[in-house]
């Protein structure tokens, strides 16, 4: 939008010129590597194929000298590969180059001889000034504009004094290309300081009739050379009516070096039309280091809405403690626009500068700019407690509302009780929700989370009946060892809401430090239904974290030994199939020998077999102690699909075939292991038929599932 594409892209590849120009002397400074050369002079005069020479071109513009030469010059006039030859040519050190260009360029023709003049100019070859000349008047007009072109990267006093009379006097066709050869040899000179000379043949491309893409390079440069002496150039930009021109104004304002253009875009901002202030306010903003920050500011208050906007915006990244006044008065202006920009701007507004004097200003605010500053000091965290504490007495509850939630953001241990309070004994039935939410945002990010929950835990019993699960849901989130041995004792109150919630939160634990509380709950739990929750959750603990797998085996264990229910023992295999190892298949093994449990305990130890398999886990002696005799297992035929949508996978089954009815596959997924998916989107099965110790048997399995193959009959 401030620029246009074509300009930027302008400005980019005037960059490039002097860099490659720069990068191609550098290669004096790196050491060649003979034997490499050779390696790739060797590739280029073989049979090997045009991409191997070409990755031999790339490298020999690194390794390449002198020597390489005549091999790459043979490549300039092949279509394929004359771009890598001209590659390493630009950036070999040495005359050489610089005469194989030259004499390639007396007989090649079209786009090879357009490649190649493009080389001559990233070379700036100074002895090529004659032979450019002569082809500024080729035929092709590409070919007379890629001259000009290199003309102007050569840049030197004889390569200038060709182009000059081209811009006026030469054929029409290669007058844009003779301005942008100009550009390009004045910026060259600005750079190496001759900022005079470029001043003046920026001037002539501009007075010239030309694209508009010349003039608006050529005044790019032509205010950049004149240094500070170029503003009032600037300025004209800024207040051109051509489009083109005020964007080339903006692009300029923020390259433009020193602060003195700071002033000068304060200044026109004043007069610009407000589509264009916008514009302006945007380019001040660009320039971080200098710009007129009171400029902006003043102009986030008054004028018209869209310099406004853009003004707030810009705040953001530039204003300071100075703007605070503006977007405090903006943020409660009746347009929320407006308002919703500034308060935006406020929450970012950069530096300690700015919280110091909301801190200030906080407890003297009245009207709409009371509840706007209590906001910013709990979107800031600006330690303001014995304000935020004077505000939860104002008889407005948005007001107390705001403070309480500043205070979740800011209040420290010291005045954690402020919020306990609130939250536990609210003075307005209204403010009850608010301070609940505080206390909680309060306390979890609290960095001592023990002295913490000493100070909740010490509210815990003078808080009414209500209020005592509120704190233990607080305590939960909390955590840590203080925490910890709270809920354990109140799981085991006599108060049966206490009981009720305690043993809820610690069912909940992120950790296995909760793993003694919940086994002493589940042991000497108050009452039948408080024990099995702490017992569930201490299996859970067992089966969501990671541990070794002796404390896990071991863990199962004191579980099993305190379960009266079924369901309790069956949450135990669980363990057991989510967490797999050799530990919980000896478990699940052990727990076949429970005849309620017999049927699922198998399943489980097959499952945990299969996928301990999968791992490349030898797991037949367990197995084989669990009562599953070896047998002699044949694989007959093994197809996985659905419907006429047949796999045949009898070769992958049997390499999976041991001296047990169990198939453990080589991964858990029947599509990973048999090499895709036959069938996407449609239900599959796997059919096997085989047979064991002689007989013979059919099955068929769904998807996925253990594959246990039945004793044939």
């Amino acid at each position: 939008m401030l620029m246009t594409q074509r300009f930027s892209r302008f400005v980019f590849v005037a960059s490039l010129v002097f860099a490659a120009a720069t990068s191609v002397r550098a290669a004096d400074v790196f050491k060649i590597s003979p034997e490499k050369e050779k390696e790739q002079i060797a590739i280029l005069r073989s049979d090997a194929p045009p991409q191997d020479k070409a990755i031999a071109c790339k490298k020999l513009a690194i390794d390449g000298s002198s020597e390489s030469v005549g091999d790459l010059a043979k490549l300039l006039s092949d279509p394929q590969l004359a771009s890598w030859s001209r590659i390493a040519l630009e950036a070999i050190p040495g005359t050489a180059s610089d005469e194989a260009l030259r004499k390639a360029s007396e007989s090649l023709e079209g786009n090879l001889l357009i490649g190649v003049l493009n080389s001559i100019g990233v070379r700036r070859d100074a002895g090529s000034v004659e032979i450019l000349t002569k082809r500024l008047s080729d035929t092709n007009e590409d070919v007379a504009s890629a001259a000009a072109i290199a003309l102007g990267r050569v840049g030197n006093d004889a390569a200038v004094k060709v182009l000059r009379p081209a811009l006026t006097n030469g054929p029409a066709k290669i007058r844009s290309a003779a301005a942008e050869g100009c550009v390009v040899a004045a910026e060259r000179m600005h750079a190496e300081g001759k900022s005079a000379d470029a001043v003046a043949l920026y001037d002539e491309v501009r007075k010239t009739e030309l694209p508009k893409q010349r003039i608006v390079e050529a005044t790019r440069g032509a205010i950049l050379a004149r240094k500070q002496d170029g503003i009032p150039l600037l300025v004209e930009q800024l207040r051109s009516k051509d489009r083109k021109l005020f964007e080339v104004g903006l692009f300029v304002a923020r390259e433009f070096p020193g602060g003195e253009v700071d002033k000068t875009l304060a200044s026109e901002l004043e007069s610009a039309a407000p589509d264009r202030a916008a514009l302006i306010i945007l380019a001040m903003a660009d320039r971080p280091e200098t710009v007129v920050v009171a400029a902006i500011s003043k102009a986030a208050i008054t004028g018209p809405k869209p310099v406004r906007l853009a003004a707030i915006k810009s705040l953001s990244q530039v204003g300071d403690a100075s703007s605070l006044n503006a977007l405090l008065e903006t943020a409660v202006d009746s347009d929320e626009d407006l308002a919703l920009a500034a308060k935006a701007t406020l929450a970012d507004l950069p530096g300690e500068k700015v919280n110091a004097e909301i801190a200030t200003l906080l407890p003297k605010a009245k009207g709409k700019a009371y509840p706007l500053l209590i906001e910013l000091v709990g979107q800031r965290r600006i330690e303001a407690t014995p304000a935020l504490i004077k505000a939860l007495e104002n008889s407005d509850g948005k007001i107390r509302g705001a403070a309480l939630v500043a205070l979740g953001e800011t209040v420290t241990l010291k005045n954690l009780g402020v919020l306990i309070s609130q939250a536990t004994t609210p003075k307005h039935a209204d403010d009850g929700a608010a301070a609940q939410q505080a206390l909680k945002a309060a306390s979890v990010r609290m960095p001592d989370r023990d002295a913490c929950a000493s100070e909740l835990t010490a509210a815990l019993d003078k808080a009414p009946a209500a209020s005592k699960v509120l704190l233990l849901e607080i305590l939960g989130e909390v955590g840590g060892e203080k925490a910890l041995k709270t809920l354990g004792a109140a799981a085991k109150s006599n108060n049966p809401q206490l009981q009720d919630a305690g043993s809820r939160v610690l069912g909940k634990w992120a950790s296995l430090d909760a793993a003694p509380v919940l086994l002493d709950l589940a042991k000497t739990g108050p009452a039948a239904q408080f024990r099995s929750r702490g017992l569930k959750g201490y299996i859970s603990l067992a089966r969501r974290f990671a541990m070794p797998d002796e404390q896990r085996a071991e863990m199962c264990q004191k579980a099993f030994d305190l379960c009266k229910e079924t369901s309790e023992q069956k949450l135990i295999l669980d363990v057991c199939r989510i967490q797999p190892s050799v530990e919980t298949l000896k478990f699940a093994i052990k727990l076949m020998k429970v005849p309620e449990l017999k049927e699922d305990a198998t399943q489980t130890t097959l499952l945990v077999a299969q996928k301990l398999g999968a791992k490349g886990i030898n797991v037949s002696e367990q197995l084989s102690k669990a009562g599953f005799e070896k047998v002699k297992v044949e694989i007959i035929k093994a197809e996985y699909g659905s419907g006429a949508t047949q796999k045949d996978v009898t070769a992958i089954v049997q390499k999976q075939v041991a001296d047990l009815p169990l198939i453990t596959l080589a991964a858990e997924s029947y599509n990973a292991s048999f090499g895709g998916d036959p069938a996407p989107s449609t239900v599959k099965q796997l059919k096997i038929k085989y047979s064991i110790n002689g007989k013979t048997g059919e099955a068929t399995f769904a998807e996925n599932a253990l594959i246990v193959l039945p004793m044939p009959k």
